[in-house]
Parts: structure tokens; C-alpha cells; sequence
């Protein structure tokens, strides 16, 4: 490897690192070209060249692996306790989560982009769980809410009893919910 590729590899993983901090301290709509190549102290030419648009830039920032386990060994009993608790400490670990949130609140690309990382994430581990097929993109999408309406009531809004609440108390007020929306009969 080149020192060439090497400050273009730093260069690049500076961008980026500035432009998750951005737009999670700013979303997506406000946060500018400008301010994320200053944060990464460099020329906005810069992230231009090597990320072509906002867009594009965020697409990669927001880009999020949940790491979901199967949730195999876990009874059918305990799975609403088990995602809830994933979830829980999953957004407290990663800002990732919170950026891609925030801007999908204002930005129809950014909200795709979460539909799109719970779709292709969360449905193929309910389905090596056995929900009838016909019913697990429903029940994904219903957790989802409660999922997502809490981050977003903890993270981004900032409402003062739920960011009071610990993760255990969080986990406690939710797991009944998830628990119907995964195993429960249909309405």
C-alpha cells in the first residue's frame, strides 16, 4: 500500500466519521458539505471528490449492520424480553442508529434507508423463527413502531421520563408488547 492510499483510506474513513457526528448532531437536512469537511479539517472539494453528493455521503454514513442474533435458543416465551433488550442496548452503543433516525424524520431517502435496514434485516431472523410467512412482515413492522417510536422519544426528542428510565425498566414496558406483536395469535 501506497502513502498515497494510505491518506486517501484516512482522508476518507475522516469524511465519514465527521459526517455521522454531523448529521446526527444536525440531521440530514441541515447538516452541510461545508460543516462536515470542516469537522474532518479538510477542503469540501474533498468529500465531494471522494463522496460525490450529500446523498450518497449519507447513504454510506447511515449504512448500519443491527448484528441481529437468531434468536434461536431463546423461548418463544422470552422473545418480546430478548429483542427488546437487543434493541435497547444496541442504540445505546451505537450513534449509527440515532443519525439514520433522525434524518429519516425529514428526509424520504434517509426513511427508506431505514425501511430498508429493518426489512432485510429484522424479517429474515422472525422467519428462521417460524412466523407463518403471511404474517411476518406485519409483525416486523408493528415491533418496529414500538421500536422505533421509543428511540425516538429517548434519542432524539429527548423526552425527560423516558430518558430517565433505564434500560431494564425500558426493556420491562415493552416486552409484553413485542411478545404479542411476535407470538401471539392475529387479530
Amino acid at each position: 500500500m501506497t502513502e498515497r492510499t494510505r491518506r486517501s483510506d484516512a482522508t476518507r474513513a475522516a469524511i465519514l466519521a465527521a459526517a455521522r457526528e454531523r448529521f446526527a448532531r444536525d440531521g440530514y437536512d441541515r447538516a452541510t458539505i461545508r460543516a462536515i469537511a470542516a469537522d474532518a479539517g479538510i477542503d469540501p472539494a474533498m468529500v465531494m471528490r471522494y463522496y460525490g453528493s450529500k446523498d450518497k455521503l449519507f447513504a454510506l454514513a447511515a449504512e448500519f449492520d443491527l448484528r441481529l442474533p437468531d434468536f434461536a435458543e431463546v423461548p418463544d416465551t422470552e422473545l418480546g424480553a430478548a429483542v427488546v433488550d437487543f434493541f435497547i442496548h444496541r442504540w445505546e452503543s451505537d450513534e449509527t442508529l440515532v443519525v439514520l433516525l433522525r434524518a429519516a424524520v425529514t428526509n424520504e431517502s434517509a426513511a427508506d434507508r431505514m425501511r430498508t435496514i429493518f426489512g432485510a434485516q429484522v424479517v429474515p431472523v422472525l422467519m428462521k423463527r417460524g412466523i407463518d410467512p403471511s404474517e411476518v412482515t406485519a409483525r416486523a413492522a408493528l415491533a418496529g413502531t414500538q421500536m422505533l417510536g421509543v428511540a425516538l422519544c429517548r434519542y432524539v426528542l429527548q423526552m425527560p421520563p423516558v430518558v430517565a428510565m433505564t434500560a431494564e425498566e425500558l426493556i420491562a414496558w415493552l416486552a409484553p408488547t413485542i411478545q404479542r406483536y411476535l407470538t401471539h395469535p392475529a387479530p
